[in-house]
Order: C-alpha cells, then sequence, then structure tokens
C-alpha cells in the first residue's frame, strides 16, 4: 500500500515545508501543497524541491495560489473567490506512489466563511501528521491542536517536533496528548538533502512510514 499522509502544524512558521522535504526524500513520496498563499514571497513547492533535490514532476500543482502571505480565507476573499473543497481534487499518481499533501498554516486556520483546513484533511482522508515546536509553550499548542484534529475525527498519525531537542515538552506531549511523537528534527546548519535522510534514519521511526 502507498504511504499518504496530511502535515499540518501547530501554527504556522512551524516547520512544516521542512517536514514534508525530509519526508518526501526519504519515502520517495510526491509533494502537493493544495492551497499556496503568500506566493509573491515564493511558494512552498519550490522551496520542498530545493531542499528534498526534487524533480518538478515529483511535485503537483496547488489546487488554490494566492499572492497575499495571510491566511486562506482572507487571501481567498483579497483575490474575490472562495475556496471550495470540491475543486480541491486528489492529484493523478500512480496507484503505488506515496504523497505527502502540505496544509497551510495551523491546524485550525479557515478556508472559508464555514471549513477550516480540518475540514480539507477530512476531505482528503489521509492519516494527520502534526508539526510542533520544542520550544516553550509547545505543550500546550500541540495539545490543542491534537484536541482539534480529534474531535474532527482525523486519523493523527502522531506529531513531529522541530527545534532544539527538549525531553521534558517531548514526553509531555506524548503522556498528556497520548500521541507518540515518532520524529525530530534539530536545528541544522545546513538543510539539503543528505541532511534531511540522516536526520529521518537517526531520529523518526520508521516504522510509521513503512508500507
Amino acid at each position: 500500500m502507498p504511504e499518504r499522509f496530511f502535515v499540518t502544524g501547530t501554527d504556522t512558521g512551524v516547520g512544516k515545508t521542512v517536514v514534508s522535504a525530509l519526508l518526501c526524500a526519504a519515502i520517495d513520496a510526491i509533494y502537493w501543497k493544495p492551497i499556496q498563499t503568500g506566493t509573491r514571497e515564493g511558494t512552498d513547492r519550490n522551496t520542498v524541491m530545493q531542499l528534498a533535490h526534487l524533480p518538478r514532476a515529483q511535485t503537483r500543482p496547488e489546487a488554490y495560489r494566492f499572492a497575499a502571505p495571510v491566511s486562506p480565507h482572507l487571501a481567498a476573499r483579497r483575490a474575490g473567490v472562495r475556496i471550495n473543497l470540491q475543486s480541491i481534487r486528489m492529484p493523478r499518481i500512480a496507484a503505488t506512489e506515496n504523497l505527502i499533501a502540505e496544509g497551510a498554516g495551523g491546524a485550525m486556520v479557515p478556508m472559508n466563511d464555514r471549513q477550516l483546513m480540518t475540514d480539507v484533511m477530512r476531505h482528503l482522508k489521509f492519516p494527520v501528521l502534526l508539526v510542533a515546536r520544542t520550544s516553550l509553550g509547545t505543550i500546550n499548542h500541540t495539545l490543542l491542536s491534537l484536541a482539534a484534529l480529534r474531535a474532527a475525527r482525523l486519523n493523527v498519525r502522531g506529531v513531529i517536533m522541530v527545534g532544539e531537542p527538549n525531553s521534558e515538552n517531548h514526553n509531555a506531549i506524548q503522556h498528556y496528548g497520548e500521541c507518540q511523537v515518532i520524529g525530530e528534527i534539530p536545528w541544522l546548519k545546513k538543510i539539503d538533502r543528505t541532511a534531511l535522510l540522516a536526520v529521518f534514519h537517526k531520529t523518526f521511526d520508521c516504522k510509521v512510514f513503512s508500507a
């Protein structure tokens, strides 16, 4: 069976794109970001291609692209459109291919006047990976995000922590969140495919990503 995951986060800028690049490199997955905001500053698709050394053919175009670096609902409003989940369709890929889909912002970011990022996840029906910081405040943010994902009846496969290793926060999230921390990405002096693969094999539970 192919491995397909939706990568979301406790907040914007938490490290979802680096995690997505790492996973694309590690499990040879196609990258797809259904909704991209802030295109005037670049796209996460291009960043993942650069970090993981992916050819463009190993990525898929966004369903929605907006220039403003703001929440999807606001970016769409400014562009004069409304994000429609029915327009976000699974990309055409082979039945055997792996896929990493990256969300925009945090788990509860609004898409339109009624729907949130959790609705996008339910629409796509992929297992969810939650990216969290390791620093102060992460316990509260991560537990709240886990509660929201579970309330939306999503299959949360695990938490991935990004930043300076912090065993207390790691253990607290596993204990109080009743969710496995399946990987950690420390601060890296250089982020490239080689470094990301080394981190995956050193700190990730590879069994989670085994078909």
